[in-house]
């Protein structure tokens, strides 16, 4: 799933062009070890589809049950995930570390 920011932002909006609801979650702040740099995005719409990606393992599934309520009418909101190295492996960190995504709907 390794799409350029454009690539997202593209898909995004062809999807809310067929009328569609989309949401959008961007990665905005890292710390220690991430998968994906500040700035990577993923778009889902309201059928579960996907393009891009912020993080990987359950991370990115814990966005997209978020971004599933959003679209269906819940506020924006900032996802906030840490873990301790005995728990990085598990959750897609392979190294730790922390990372910020700020989730919100396409209008």
């Amino acid at each position: 799933m390794d799409a350029s920011e454009q690539d997202v932002l593209q898909q995004a909006l062809a999807w809310r062009g067929e009328g569609r609801k989309v949401a959008i979650a961007t990665v905005i702040a890292t710390w220690g070890s991430s998968p994906r740099p500040v700035g990577s995005q993923l778009a889902v719409n309201e059928d579960g589809a996907m393009v891009g990606s912020v993080s990987g393992g359950c991370i990115e599934g814990a966005v997209v049950r978020e971004a599933q309520e959003i679209m269906a009418g819940a506020r924006p909101r900032l996802l906030d995930f840490g873990v301790t190295n005995e728990q990085a492996w598990e959750v897609g960190l392979a190294c730790g570390g922390k990372l910020e995504v700020y989730v919100e709907a396409v209008e």
